[in-house]
């Protein structure tokens, strides 16, 4: 007891016991349908049923961990039993814009007519008993008696068994909300008698804003990557969202950086990720090996590196196929913009290629007792897998070397491929078992990409080394098919697409750029050049326009030949038999002679062809 005359206790006193303090994933949990963010179908769902009295007697909620499944069993609970003091409120609502009667005992699971079982440790028929005899007795003080099991895929076989009658003919007062994240293992008896929702991943953007919300309202500042970062390691998960979120803000002790985050986290910055990217599709060994370096010594994982290495592959791939998706603002400015022009210069294959060899490298360092040593041969395997032919390319130097057995230069090492088969007709085979080249003919480094690479030593060179020292090169589209011929795929890409050619002159190229184009597309294409012809070039930027580029002047071709084309008549009666039908590709067959009326149809561009490296 305390004295009359005494002072209350201010409750923020000294004195005043603190409250514990609660994490951000509790502490903002939604309590009703209007605070869940990510799940309208849901939403939408239940607010129809419950506005026209379709109330099923059971529920059962999938997907993956933190989603909001047993919340969502919650807030059902709640719409169930939502009663106003002033008894306003007669029968099951979506609307709750204050707490109830009985809300805040359900919120708290402390509503001794809302039953939450677990069933990872209730997982017998006697704990099913249990509820079939409790269900035949009417609520205490609520609507309706909600029974809520978490984990409901653990029952065992016969507690699903003993639930099947009562699931089925429960009474009216009675009402089941299941969560699961293993839907395949809930028989289909079960299933059968439940109206199923699926709780779909949050997006990356919807899961920035939410977390954008909740900091401001916690007063932290934190920089938009950071919540970008947060957003993707959650993976759709809101719970696994906020926990990072709130161990973000005490790793950092103030603003929340990205830096920040990506140390928490073990991450390699995006950045360099990018940057690993380019050495790795430029084949640039030697700059790809020191990057890696860089990030492990700072304290990137080896496996975090290969994986983001991957996650950009998929990005850009998607970018390649959906360019919209370079739009998604979980992503970085830098991020964006460097996914849009690999996307335009890398093929499909060379990215699936890319993607293959990551997802096994990845396993195989997971599984290494040297992780960053396993990580860089995996590199080594992309980089050089930058240099192999592509098949029509390994048939053309079978071919130039007049059928013979070609030398194959393949991860560093020279060899030569194995004799043709014995059988009739059966073309010459270029294996990939390593063979140790002869002593006399070791391997020569040349300079490819800014790195030093092996090449075979043959006892007959090849024409481009026989012409090395004295390369002359007649026209500009020679300088592009250069770019080809030695594997540059992006440089030769940026021939194309960013340089428009002002005049040229063996040694001499004067240029103008797009605004697309790399900084140092100068310097490089004039070093390049050097190592290519065996002398120095001059390469100018000019003020002047130029032609356009090679890019649209095969696009405008193209367009001329389809317009050509559709003029027709024979193209025109087609398609008008088939509405909707268009020419998208004309194309003349080789066998054709140029004075055939196929001749007016030139083939299509090679640059339009996506390129391997």
């Amino acid at each position: 007891m305390t004295d009359a005359g005494a002072p209350p206790v201010p409750p923020d006193s000294a004195d005043a016991p603190a409250k514990p303090y609660r994490v951000l994933a509790r502490k903002y949990r939604p309590s009703s349908f209007a605070d869940l963010i990510g799940q309208e179908a849901v939403v939408r769902t239940v607010s129809n049923a419950f506005e026209t009295g379709r109330i099923p007697q059971a529920w059962i909620l999938t997907g993956v961990r933190g989603v909001g499944k047993t919340t969502t069993a919650r807030i059902l609970a709640r719409a169930l039993n939502y009663e106003l003091p002033d008894g306003s409120v007669k029968g099951p609502t979506i609307h709750m814009p204050v707490l109830g009667t009985h809300c805040q005992a359900i919120m708290e699971s402390r509503h001794m007519d809302i039953l939450e079982m677990d069933a990872a440790s209730h997982t017998g028929v006697d704990d099913v008993r249990q509820i079939n005899d409790s269900v035949r007795y009417a609520p205490a003080s609520a609507r309706y008696k909600v029974y809520i099991i978490d984990e409901v895929h653990m029952l065992s076989t016969a507690a699903f068994n003993a639930f099947l009658k009562t699931l089925e003919e429960p009474p009216e007062h009675a009402k089941f909300v299941f969560a699961t994240t293993e839907i395949r293992k809930v028989p289909v008896t079960v299933l059968s008698r439940c109206q199923r929702f699926d709780l779909r991943r949050v997006e990356a953007d919807v899961l920035m804003k939410h977390l954008a919300g909740i900091a401001t309202k916690e007063g932290v500042t934190i920089e938009p990557e950071a919540l970008g970062i947060i957003a993707r390691a959650a993976e759709g998960s809101v719970r696994d969202s906020l926990s990072l979120l709130d161990q973000a803000i005490a790793h950092s002790a103030g603003e929340v950086r990205a830096d920040d985050v990506r140390q928490m986290l073990g991450l390699a910055d995006r950045t360099r990720v990018i940057d690993l990217f380019h050495h790795l599709a430029s084949g640039d060994i030697a700059a790809a090996f020191k990057e890696f370096r860089e990030q492990y010594d700072v304290g990137a994982d080896p496996v975090v590196v290969l994986s983001d290495l991957a996650e950009f592959v998929n990005f850009v791939t998607r970018v390649k196929v959906v360019p919209a998706t370079a739009d998604n603002v979980a992503f970085s400015e830098t991020e964006r913009l460097r996914a849009r022009d690999f996307a335009t210069k890398l093929s499909m294959r060379v990215l699936s290629r890319m993607w293959q060899m990551l997802l096994k490298g990845i396993a195989e360092t997971q599984g290494a007792t040297r992780p960053a040593a396993a990580a860089e041969m995996v590199l080594v395997r992309i980089a050089y897998a930058a240099d192999l032919p592509t098949p029509d390319e390994a048939i053309r130097m079978i071919e130039q070397n007049g059928g013979g057995s070609p030398v194959v230069t393949h991860g560093g090492g020279a060899r030569p491929a194995p004799a043709p088969s014995m059988s009739a007709g059966a073309p010459p085979v270029m294996s990939s078992a390593p063979m140790q080249a002869p002593r006399a003919q070791g391997p020569t480094l040349a300079a490819v990409g800014g790195g030093m690479r092996p090449q075979a030593m043959s006892s007959q060179p090849s024409p481009v080394q026989q012409n090395q020292s004295a390369l002359r090169l007649a026209s500009f589209q020679e300088l592009v098919a250069l770019a080809g011929k030695n594997r540059d795929l992006i440089t030769k890409s940026a021939l194309e697409m960013d340089v428009r050619l002002v005049r040229f002159e063996d040694g001499r190229l004067e240029i103008a750029l797009e605004r697309t184009a790399q900084r140092s597309l100068v310097s490089d294409l004039g070093r390049k050049l050097e190592d290519w012809t065996g002398r120095r070039w001059t390469v100018i930027v000019s003020n002047e326009a130029g032609q356009p580029t090679l890019r649209e002047q095969n696009l405008r071709a193209k367009s001329e030949r389809e317009a050509a084309a559709e003029a027709d008549p024979r193209v025109q009666e087609i398609l008008a038999r088939f509405p909707g039908t268009k020419v998208i590709e004309v194309r003349r067959l080789a066998h054709e002679p140029p004075e055939s009326d196929a001749s007016a149809v030139e083939p299509p561009d090679e640059s339009d062809d996506d390129d391997d490296f």
